[in-house]
């Protein structure tokens, strides 16, 4: 079948959304625990490998090639023509307590595209790759799961990873059958994937507040994560004149207050600084805090504004520090540059959301996904559906099913352009 034939047969397909919710509903009844609400399927966590051995079971009954790497990725393979395989997917872990959408989305909407397909008998020129990536939420603080499948593993990152609990990831993996060692092996060779494809839900309130809903993605922030640490001296809080305390407290309030200062000299609306969590030591009504322990994470679409608010953010903690007589140390915890979507797959999204008569807005994502390493194995593209009331990563987590219908079609008609470029 040539490739104008495949254009012309496809040219009414979609999904179907019924097949689509149902598979949704499937999904998220992997990883319920009676008395905790959302969704609980941490990365390596039982119930992740429960989930993935039951999308291998749905790509399997396709007729797809089925395979897992050594890091937990789960790839479904349609073989069909020839050449490199356009991917699409996303991830099916979750954060605690977490949301029926975030992620299964991307997977069930590139499987429906696949039935699709197959229902309608239209053949691609080139295979069509599900892949399900491991440990996306970042349990233990990164992607691995596309990490290694860009070649993007710090080894000495895999070695020492920990979560919050103190479990390494490496002994998660390996109490799961999985082999880190080999986390080489997972690695793809660039010239045997086309692109990949991600459908997400924004996990924000732009789409939703604009009544837009389609969000067409053209760069992904990069973000910096810092533990600062202020040290004052702990005193007696009604004892210490007010002139003559260190409260290291008081300086994280004043590193604060300067923050949208910050943004407004060296950022721009793309930038986003973030406290985060704040650990104060003593931690007692009665005295005055002698250490203040808090995260800062920066974010911004351009890497010169991203090291522009690191250096600003350094110097204002400085600042602070001297003119309080505080203590001052950064430990610059990690740095993820931020990357743009390729322009051919933006293009791709434009032009068939326009076919289809899908009203859409070009944005950046503020949150991290798969299409961020990914697009340093190929080209790589992304979009958006809308959250109600922005939320996400939460048991409330909502999308309505007309624009999730929206976006799994665009994903479809991506797909085939991808495939037939």
């Amino acid at each position: 079948m040539s490739k104008q034939e495949i254009g012309g047969q496809s040219q009414n397909l979609a999904i179907d959304l019924d097949r689509l919710r149902a598979e949704m509903d499937d999904l998220g009844a992997i990883g319920r625990i009676a008395g905790v609400p959302g969704i609980n399927r941490p990365g390596f966590s039982d119930a992740d490998m429960e989930v993935r051995a039951f999308m291998a079971d749905r790509m399997k009954a396709l007729g797809m090639l089925v395979s897992m790497d050594a890091v937990g990725n789960l790839s479904g393979l349609w073989q069909v023509g020839e050449g490199p395989a356009v991917m699409a997917g996303s991830h099916l872990d979750t954060v605690p307590m977490g949301g029926f959408y975030d992620g299964a989305l991307g997977v069930a909407a590139a499987m429906e595209c696949v039935r699709t397909l197959m229902d309608a008998d239209v053949t691609p020129p080139c295979p069509i790759e599900v892949i399900v990536t491991a440990e996306e939420e970042g349990r233990f603080g990164g992607m691995l799961g596309s990490q290694a499948l860009a070649g993007a593993v710090d080894p000495g990152w895999l070695e020492t990873a920990v979560d919050e609990g103190g479990t390494r990831m490496v002994d998660a993996m390996t109490a799961q059958g999985l082999a880190p060692d080999a986390y080489e092996t997972a690695r793809r060779e660039r010239d045997s994937v086309k692109a990949f494809l991600e459908l997400h839900i924004e996990q924000g309130p732009v789409l939703e507040s604009e009544g837009v809903p389609i969000g067409i993605v053209e760069g992904i922030s990069g973000v910096f994560k810092w533990s600062v640490r202020l040290s004052g001296v702990a005193n007696h809080a009604g004892t210490t004149p007010m002139d003559l305390r260190k409260d290291a407290f008081v300086g994280l309030v004043e590193f604060a207050r300067r923050i949208p200062e910050i943004i407004a000299a060296v950022g721009t609306d793309q930038s986003r600084v973030t406290i985060g969590a704040v650990d104060l030591t003593p931690n007692h009504p009665h005295t005055i805090p002698g250490e203040a322990v808090f995260t800062l994470i920066g974010r911004d679409t351009d890497l010169a504004v991203m090291k522009a608010i690191a250096a600003a953010g350094r110097q204002q903690l400085e600042d602070v520090a001297s003119a309080m007589g505080l203590g001052l140390a950064i430990d610059e915890q990690s740095w993820l540059d931020p990357k743009p979507c390729d322009a051919t797959i933006v293009a791709a999204f434009r032009r068939q959301a326009e076919k289809l008569g899908l009203g859409y807005r070009l944005m950046p994502s503020g949150a991290g996904h798969d299409t961020q390493f990914m697009a340093e194995l190929t080209r790589a593209g992304l979009i958006f559906v809308p959250s109600i009331g922005g939320i996400s990563h939460a048991p409330e987590e909502e999308t309505a099913w007309p624009d999730i219908e929206a976006g799994a079609n665009l994903l479809l008609h991506t797909m085939i352009d991808v495939a037939n470029g």
